[in-house]
């Protein structure tokens, strides 16, 4: 009972921390909670990490929430899931709560909008990293589908602007025949 408690209050401060230290939105606390709980806690692998970011993404709701209620299910059930959600949402509430206070003060400071703008900058190259360092281990895999369906997905929306809703959906099919196709392959492998 006693180490359940530590691991309630290592995955609410956990997600507490890290949403608190996070600015700029679902993409930037990714990587941060893969540093978290695939590096240091070994808590979930990389390839579960590469599967909640896509069902989070692909998810209503913010990125960060999504993530959080997947990782906190999968290291302790139900309990988890509440915990890292309340621990992911309460820093954001808390900030947003007192800045909605000082908003007029905070609108015109030139000092916060040259921190804001300083932040964009910080934000893209964290945003940056999470496509290279968890893209690395879909190049690792050797399959040609996730790369195709990456760069096909690109263009559809970059070139063709494609309603992104579509995207998801085509690649939610995509995913879902290849995985059972797979399936069916390591079956007849191991008659």
């Amino acid at each position: 009972m006693k180490e359940n408690r530590k691991k309630y209050a290592k995955l609410f401060l956990s997600t507490f921390q890290l949403s608190a230290c996070t600015f700029g939105g679902g993409f930037v606390i990714i990587p941060l909670m893969r540093k978290k709980f695939v590096e240091e806690l070994h808590w979930i692998d990389e390839q579960e990490m590469l599967d909640f970011t896509a069902i989070a993404q692909s998810s209503p709701g913010a990125i960060a929430v999504n993530a959080s209620i997947l990782v906190g299910y999968r290291v302790a059930g139900l309990c988890g899931a509440l915990l890292t959600v309340l621990g992911t949402i309460l820093p954001p509430l808390l900030i947003i709560s007192v800045i909605s206070f000082f908003y007029a003060a905070f609108r015109d400071n030139v000092f916060v909008n040259m921190a804001m703008t300083g932040m964009l900058a910080g934000v893209a190259a964290v945003i940056c990293d999470v496509v290279i360092t968890m893209g690395k281990g879909i190049v690792k895999q050797k399959r040609i589908l996730p790369l195709a369906v990456l760069l096909l997905s690109f263009i559809a929306v970059y070139f063709f602007s494609v309603n992104i809703i579509l995207i998801i959906v085509i690649c939610g099919i995509i995913g879902a025949l290849d995985t059972i196709l797979r399936g069916k392959k390591a079956k007849g492998e191991a008659k």
